[in-house]
């Protein structure tokens, strides 16, 4: 006798109700995962999580920028650098200067 012929016809039947039971949660999972909200919501985590990956990069390259430039101000105690901060603080007053002129001749 083959396994199909052993089984009692109740035994068929629990068989044929689990297995509707097992389909019927597989297509509601289908029916979560294809609605409308559950699609809009899962690109929404996606957009979400590329965002605070990029902001993450773009803090950390800043950080590390602002750094850099400090270290070349600043020794390693703190203190300024004054060889290094004199030139660039009359640089940045003779730009100032002379935009403040070329606006005053415009008028």
């Amino acid at each position: 006798m083959s396994d199909a012929q052993a089984r009692t016809p109740a035994e068929i039947e629990a068989d044929i109700k689990r297995r509707r039971a097992q389909l019927a949660e597989t297509l509601d999972e289908i029916g979560v995962r294809v609605h409308p909200k559950t699609v809009v919501g899962d690109a929404k985590a996606r957009v979400a999580s590329t965002v605070d990956q990029t902001l993450g990069r773009a803090y950390v390259s800043a950080n590390r920028a602002v750094s850099d430039v400090k270290a070349q101000f600043v020794d390693a105690e703190g203190a300024p650098r004054l060889e290094r901060v004199v030139p660039v603080a009359l640089a940045v007053v003779g730009v100032v200067g002379l935009i403040a002129v070329a606006r005053r001749k415009r008028r």
